[in-house]
């Protein structure tokens, strides 16, 4: 910048093209992605326009970290004058009862298993887990998970077949 005050064009284009990728940065972190590029520009164009308040005597970084933080200020009030669209009372939300009374029907189901079946399924049945690996969490065997899953899965399946037999 120093450079750049001093008449020099080709640091000055320089300096240009080193910032960009540094607010582009600093934006997106901070704004929304349709806008960032805007906010870049605006600050480089602010940068230009008050070059020569800068002081070659302070570091370079503060003085353009506030230029960015002010350009990005305005955004975010911009931002807030847009028109928003209110939402209709008629949105439809997905109805998650079923998925919330299947949860809770399978941990009722598993609950009347041995505590180390009811594990063993939970892992590789319903949180994909391989056999080796919820043997190695459980502390079982891998013969061992492969008997409790398929012992478990049995008596799972005697226990839906006898209350739908109940309830029929």
């Amino acid at each position: 910048m120093a450079a750049a005050q001093a008449g020099d064009s080709a640091a000055y284009r320089r300096l240009l093209e080193e910032l960009g990728p540094w607010l582009r940065r600093y934006y997106t972190r901070r704004l929304p992605p349709s806008i960032v590029d805007d906010a870049v520009q605006e600050t480089l164009i602010a940068v230009h326009e008050k070059r020569h308040t800068y002081d070659t005597n302070r570091p370079f970084a503060p003085w353009l970290a506030a230029i960015a933080r002010y350009k990005w200020i305005d955004r975010l009030r911009a931002l807030k004058r847009l028109p928003t669209e209110a939402l209709s009372e008629d949105i439809s939300v997905p109805d998650h009862e079923s998925a919330v009374v299947s949860a809770t029907v399978l941990e009722q189901l598993l609950a009347g298993l041995k505590p180390a079946q009811a594990e063993v399924i939970r892992l590789v049945k319903i949180q994909g887990f391989s056999v080796e690996e919820a043997a190695a969490r459980t502390g079982q065997s891998a013969s061992l998970v492969k008997v409790n899953i398929h012992r478990g899965l049995a008596r799972l399946t005697l226990t839906v077949q006898s209350q739908a037999y109940a309830d029929g």
